[in-house]
């Protein structure tokens, strides 16, 4: 039995307004399964930002459809979206975007909060959960001007698992990393694809993401021109 569709994309594409009229993403198709972990390659410009913007909602296509767990995006308004996304998906960027003025457990409790399934008893309680599980229990009530840039990566990891989302996409999440800690990173990634089952995604120029994905998709001149499966 195959594994479950937690993404299914057709022909997508993205062209900017006129009168700049600039083509982003160009007919790109992918089906993205539960337990596995793609890298998104290519050079810079080719689209694969804006790619993942068009497949985690954070922006909308021109022209083509979209389904996320099953659910079509084609029409929903921005306020279905913006729950779609919170419920299904959690990011990952470069740079972590952790609120300064909170600690680490009130960043991961946030959009929990903001999806209001649990009180804030119980999403604090959850938010203590994932930083245990990520090595930072110890770091619960820090804020991130406290921890180092390693630490803050894996609460951003920790809030994007905050709402137990199928789909994990990432946007060059090792790229502000030194090496001792993107390997926590990929091995983190691998982890919740392969034993948690969800799918994970990320855009990455680094060459131990791409050799650690199980499958590679790579963009040129906003086209998928490359889908590949396997060891590097």
């Amino acid at each position: 039995m195959s594994a479950p569709e937690r993404l299914v994309a057709t022909n997508l594409a993205r062209v900017l307004a006129p009168p700049d009229s600039a083509v982003l993403v160009r007919e790109a198709s992918l089906t993205l399964h539960a337990g596995e972990f793609v890298a998104i390659l290519g050079p810079s410009g080719c689209g694969k930002s804006s790619l993942l913007y068009l497949l985690g909602l954070l922006d909308r296509p021109t022209r083509g459809a979209l389904s996320i767990d099953g659910a079509d995006t084609a029409g929903l308004s921005d306020a279905a979206r913006t729950r779609l996304r919170l419920a299904h998906i959690g990011f990952v960027f470069q740079f972590h975007f952790l609120l300064p003025e909170l600690t680490a457990r009130e960043n991961v409790a946030l959009p929990i909060r903001r999806l209001g399934r649990l009180n804030a008893r119980a999403a604090a309680a959850r938010a203590d959960a994932l930083l245990g599980l990520l090595g930072l229990a110890g770091e619960a009530d820090k804020r991130p001007e406290k921890m180092s840039g390693g630490q803050r990566q894996r609460v951003a990891v920790a809030r994007a698992l905050a709402n137990d989302p199928g789909l994990i996409l990432g946007d060059e999440p090792t790229g502000n990393l030194d090496s001792a800690n993107t390997q926590l990173v990929v091995r983190e990634l691998q982890r919740l694809a392969h034993e948690e089952g969800r799918a994970v995604a990320c855009v990455t120029h680094d060459a131990e993401v791409a050799a650690a994905a199980d499958r590679r998709i790579r963009m040129l001149d906003g086209r998928i021109v490359g889908d590949e499966r396997g060891g590097a």
